[in-house]
């Protein structure tokens, strides 16, 4: 049967939501989680709370924009358990608001973390999976890089640019040492929305998420679904929407 068992999994952005949920669940099916985000308390909480129910977990505080602290949390997965498995690049803002609206400051705030906090976990994990032999990088995406709507291009190209790298790792990972997926949600039921500027855009967003959004353990069924495969299966690409979202 396939397994997580004896993972060791470094989960940037879970302090809530998506991460969270998939910290939840790799720990729940036997994996060693470590949790980062820059909320210490909540992830510190979260990581008390899998240990009581039997299972691993270490914290490391994480600004993703910061290429050292993506540094320290993969160094922390090693010194703790010996070695790091999966690195999942959860952590994301959106910001979104219409191109006229010239909110260059959102656009490098996404751009920082969507993009380059993705770059800055690759350049970190990627040594050590080359050392171990083996590794599986894992990026939260999204469907908005789909289907572009209105209000959410700049969102959409960070979002999209992290499909590129990655399809671009495993291009050149063809000797079956390095795994990528990247899985793109739908309408989850998260806090996403709190990051959006736009007060219009941001209650139209929580509407959407409470007419039609899904849990986050949808999205993290998907992550374990992708890291459980044997080292020669690579599922590169996932969708997870509501059934009812266009």
């Amino acid at each position: 049967m396939l397994s997580l068992h004896d993972k060791i999994v470094a989960i940037t952005g879970a302090s809530g939501g998506i991460g969270e949920a998939t910290a939840r669940l790799l720990a729940e099916r036997g994996a060693a989680v470590v949790l980062s985000a820059r909320r210490s308390e909540r992830i510190d909480a979260i990581a008390q709370d899998i240990r009581e129910q039997g299972g691993r977990a270490a914290t490391c505080v994480v600004d993703v924009t910061k290429a050292e602290d993506l540094q320290r949390l993969v160094s922390t997965a090693i010194d703790r358990f010996g070695r790091v498995d999966v690195l999942v690049n959860n952590a994301g803002i959106a910001p979104i608001s219409p191109l006229a609206d010239l909110d260059t400051e959102g656009w490098s705030a996404m751009i920082d973390v969507n993009l380059r906090g993705t770059l800055n976990g690759i350049a970190a994990a990627l040594p050590a999976f080359r050392e171990q032999g083996s590794g599986h990088l894992v990026s939260i995406v999204s469907v908005a890089g789909l289907t572009v709507s209105p209000s959410m291009a700049v969102y959409a190209a960070t979002k999209n640019a992290v499909r590129t790298v990655h399809e671009g790792l495993r291009r050149e990972s063809t000797d079956g040492v390095v795994r990528t997926t990247a899985i793109s949600p739908g309408y989850i039921r998260t806090d996403l929305a709190d990051s959006m500027a736009d007060p219009h855009v941001r209650e139209q967003t929580r509407k959407n998420m409470d007419a039609m959004g899904i849990p986050p353990a949808a999205v993290a069924r998907a992550v374990a679904f992708a890291i459980e495969q044997p080292a020669d299966v690579e599922i590169g690409e996932i969708n997870v929407r509501p059934t009812v979202q266009a």
